[in-house]
Parts: C-alpha cells; structure tokens; sequence
C-alpha cells in the first residue's frame, strides 16, 4: 500500500513537472514562425520608417524655401559637417558594440553583455551630447524652431531622431539593469536582439538623414522630389532585414 502512495505521488510529480516544462514557453512563435514580440518589434520598425519617411519628404520640400523668401541663415552658414561627420561615426561605431553585447548573451557571458551595452549606451549618449550642442550653437546663430521653413523642418526631423536615440539608450541601460539583477540569461537572448533590431533602425535613419541633410549640396536637395525621397526610404526595411539576416 506504501509502496502505491509512493507511485502516485511520484507520477503527480511527474506529470506537474510536465505541466510546468510545458508552460515555460512563454512566447510561442506566430504562424510566421517569428515570437510574437520580434514581429511587433518589426511593425513598429514599419510603421516609423513611414513616419521618417513623411519628415525626410517635407525637410527635402522647404528646405530651399527659406532662400526663396530670403529668410536666413541658410544651411551652408550654419552647417559644420566635420563635427557631424564625428558625431555620425560615433553613433554608427555604437551599431558594433551593440552586435557584440548580443553575441555576448548567445555565449552566456553576462559580463560582456554588460560591458557592450553600456558602451553602446555611452556612444548613444555621446551622439545625444552632440546633437544638444549643435542645436544650442545654432540657435545662437539665429536658427530657431520657428525662424524660416528650414528650421522648423531640420528641428523636427533632427529633434525626433535624438529623441528615438534617447528612448534607446534608456532601453539599453534598463537591459544593463536587469543583467545585473541576474534576470538576463542565454535564453533571453531575444530581449537584447529586439533592442539591437530599434537600435541598427535609428542608426539607418541616421545615414540617411545625415546623407541628405548635411552632405548633399543645396542645389541637388533642391531638384530631388517627394517620390525619390519615398524610394530612398524604402530601403530601410531591407537593410533591416539584412540586419536580421545575419543575426
């Protein structure tokens, strides 16, 4: 009779502890065979490409308006591309640092993890301290939100990208946070993916930008439409997914 109490609790046991293995899955992929959080994430990334995209237009249609009405400065007065230049580097370098924090948790290695986002944090900052910088120089030169149609189109489109760098930074010091709680571990290696997904997004949009904002003369910007602007866009899902590719 002992011997039949045992079995019983011992196949309760069991089967709780299959009830149990079975539940671990949390997230189980989407009919698309991606986790259900990646291909939020990759929605998101959609949405926002279509979001910069409409900014990048409107920048590349009022940017010469401001020469047209006579109404300066001008980009080429304010412009000072070998500070860009390194504050474009410094936040493309943070795109390795950031490949290296996710090979870092894939391996189990908790102190690399740390190590390489909180690099990529401070080279996200950097590129934010940068961007302060020059947004305060050049209201000093008169450039404000609302002095011509350049302005307000630059600040904007500028504005939003640091604001979307900010976002990541948080998000990456927030991962750093938890790592050092010991909730991070190999097989939460797609928290950290899906923030290096937003994370390689804002450093795209950021060649773009810089690419038709600060390096394209004004007389190009001037002959280059809405729809190439689009087209130009529209790249960026598939270098995303190139991105993802190699991940």
């Amino acid at each position: 009779m002992a011997t039949t109490a045992i079995d019983v609790r011992t196949a309760h046991g069991a089967g709780g502890g299959h009830v149990e293995e079975h539940g671990h899955s949390e997230h189980p992929p989407t009919s698309t065979g991606m986790d259900h959080r990646k291909l939020l994430m990759w929605a998101f990334l959609t949405s926002d490409t279509m979001f910069f995209g409409s900014l990048i237009a409107t920048y590349l249609t009022y940017r010469g308006r401001a020469e047209d009405l006579g109404e300066g400065p001008y980009p080429s007065e304010i412009f000072d591309i070998p500070f860009t230049s390194v504050s474009a580097f410094v936040l493309l370098m943070s795109s390795l640092t950031m490949v290296l924090a996710l090979a870092a948790i894939q391996k189990g290695n908790q102190r690399g993890l740390r190590i390489w986002l909180l690099a990529t944090a401070l080279l996200g900052s950097m590129f934010v301290g940068g961007q302060y910088f020059e947004f305060t120089e050049f209201v000093h030169e008169g450039l404000g939100l609302t002095t011509n149609m350049f302005g307000s189109s630059f600040y904007v489109l500028t504005g939003f990208h640091g604001a979307h760098v900010t976002i990541g930074v948080i998000w990456l010091l927030t991962l750093v946070f938890v790592s050092l709680r010991g909730g991070t571990t190999q097989g939460d290696s797609l928290d950290v993916e899906i923030a290096g997904l937003y994370w390689h997004f804002v450093d795209i949009v950021w060649i773009v930008i810089f690419t038709l904002v600060y390096l394209i003369p004004y007389e190009e910007v001037a002959d280059v439409g809405a729809s190439e602007a689009a087209h130009l866009i529209s790249t960026f899902g598939r270098e995303l997914s190139v991105i993802n590719g190699l991940w």
